[in-house]
């Protein structure tokens, strides 16, 4: 890794020429992408335990959140997945049940760390969302699940503590997902957290066809909808419960995921939502310390024919290079997979059908979703690990419950390619899959994924593409911005990404952000625009490398 502070507004620098990293046009031929499951010898033995019953508890069918995240400080990253309880007790009684942290030890090997991190959790858990809220150094954890949420401050050593009740974060609902964001610029990382449905046992009832014994999980609208809650990081280990008087508990929804950027380029970081079978959220952030919420002004309240679907996983980056940050969603088979892109008006056009990923995704369900560059040809490509909500679905309908899943490359034209077959004869397994995050896990340059799946192994999908594009991953330190870069826009060429950790469905990957840049071997010019307006420019940068860059005063 190097370590460079870099030149603000150019510095003696400022007179090298510039090179385009990022060509204009995208390749004739773009390279291939291929995967390798390699769970089994990395040493990953984990099982989601979601414990079904034949009550069918809603709570089932929705789990499986990961984590992605350099806990130890080493350089390499880390994977934590969340698991489920027994039920109907909610209770972690059995070893089986634990959340599970694998240390990467290097060279695609990991080992389970659980027990001495002290992170095997509580209850029924779903999502899990990393980020140094405090500062120090050290990346700190925090886990959503039914009733019970938990806030995990990581002290350096190895070891987390459960700070929860002294942070002041509450258990009352049931939290599907979270992520952190700046949202009032401080400097200090703010916790937004997704609630799902106002759920208990005595609410679940049957759903089905009673007259042959079908009984299957309950459609979300039988069951009222939750507001969602956002905590401002006070910088003392404590959060204030601002979702009131900041407007974001006005607009209850059934929250899945949540992903940020901003949007309207006026430098403040918005939220936005995917609500189950209801309208989504998009959380527009005024500036004041409150947000507006312009989903349907915005265009992406529902499905381009203007139906509330099964949304669930999302991303929020700029696919087509055009420096804005667009939306894709997943949802269930028949529904197809929404993408939107933001037209720099304040609002998104359906890009499904004219990029062609509505119809390459209609006979898919989807929960992960993710914009990244598998090939590293400096296109953003699309990553869902997919499978239907309903495990009794094939009696009801002409689609499966497990599937394999899904990668839809960027052509570099507006358009998308399923090329999922191509990817390897391991990756059409089909696994009842649900959270995934990326990282490079081996240090070759090239982005990894790991999957989690309800009562099977997980998965981690090395990617061994052929191809010898270069790339380059980006670790910002900020000093007067929060310390993980959070909310920070990095342009390379017509390349745009940002900072972020809250990626997918109930999922979080904290790492470097990744640029793949083709043939491009020195970067003319790297610009970080960093929360609070700070720009910050270096110059002449080798490729195939992490670029450590600390923040300038």
């Amino acid at each position: 890794m190097v370590n460079v502070k870099g030149v603000l507004g150019g510095g003696a620098c400022a007179g090298l020429v510039a090179l385009l990293v990022i060509p204009a046009a995208p390749p004739l031929q773009p390279p291939e992408i291929r995967f390798r499951q390699t769970a089994e010898r990395a040493g990953l033995n984990f099982i989601f335990m979601n414990d079904p019953t034949p009550q069918k508890y809603m709570i089932e069918g929705v789990p499986g959140g990961v984590a992605v995240f350099d806990y130890d400080g080493d350089g390499r990253p880390d994977i934590y997945f969340t698991n489920g309880a027994s039920v109907p007790s909610l209770e972690k009684f059995d070893p089986k049940f634990l959340n599970r942290l694998y240390r990467n030890e290097g060279g695609m090997k990991f080992s389970d760390v659980t027990a001495a991190a002290g992170v095997g959790g509580a209850g029924y858990s779903m999502g899990a969302a990393a980020a140094d809220y405090d500062n120090d150094g050290h990346v700190d954890l925090f886990v959503t699940g039914v009733n019970r949420n938990v806030l995990y401050r990581n002290l350096g050593n190895g070891k987390f503590e459960d700070v929860t009740a002294a942070a002041g974060i509450r258990s009352a609902v049931w939290s599907a997902a979270a992520g952190w964001f700046d949202y009032d610029r401080d400097g200090l990382p703010d916790l937004f957290v997704v609630n799902y449905l106002k759920w208990s046992q005595g609410l679940d009832r049957f759903c089905g066809k009673p007259e042959i014994g079908l009984r299957i999980y309950c459609s979300p609208s039988y069951f009222e909808g939750l507001p969602n809650t956002l905590y401002r990081n006070l910088g003392n280990g404590k959060f204030e419960d601002v979702s009131v008087k900041s407007g974001v508990a006005s607009h209850p929804g059934k929250g899945m995921s949540v992903a940020f950027a901003d949007y309207d380029s006026d430098g403040w970081p918005d939220a936005f939502v995917t609500n189950d079978t209801v309208a989504n959220s998009l959380f527009r952030n005024k500036g004041d310390g409150t947000f507006e919420e312009v989903a349907l002004n915005a265009g992406v309240a529902f499905d381009p024919a203007g139906k509330a679907i099964s949304n669930m996983g999302t991303d929020f980056r700029d696919y087509d290079n055009d420096g804005r940050p667009d939306l894709i969603i997943t949802a269930l088979s028949k529904q197809t997979f929404p993408l939107f892109r933001n037209d720099g008006n304040g609002g998104f056009a359906d890009a499904g059908y004219t990029s062609g990923l509505s119809r390459l995704s209609v006979d898919a369900s989807g929960w992960c979703a993710g914009f990244v560059d598998l090939n590293n040809d400096g296109w953003k490509d699309i990553f869902t690990a997919n499978s239907h909500v309903n495990d009794q679905v094939e009696r009801l309908e002409s689609t499966a419950y497990r599937q394999a899943n899904s990668i839809f490359m960027n052509l570099g034209n507006g358009h998308f390619s399923d090329v999922s077959a191509a990817a390897g004869a391991d990756f059409q397994a089909r696994r009842a899959h649900r959270g995934c995050a990326f990282a490079d896990f081996d240090g070759d340059g090239k982005l990894d994924v790991v999957v989690s799946a309800l009562g099977e192994p997980a998965e981690l999908w090395e990617n061994v593409s052929p191809g010898r594009e270069h790339w380059i991953d980006i670790q910002l330190v900020g000093r007067k911005s929060n310390r993980d870069g959070i909310g920070a826009k990095i342009h390379i060429g017509t390349q745009v990404n940002h900072m972020t950790t809250a990626t997918g469905y109930a999922s979080s990957s904290h790492t470097p952000v990744h640029f793949g840049l083709g043939t491009m071997q020195q970067i003319g010019t790297v610009e970080i625009d960093w929360p609070g307006g700070r720009k910050q420019v270096l110059h002449n940068i080798r490729a195939d490398q992490t670029l450590k860059v600390v923040e300038e005063f």
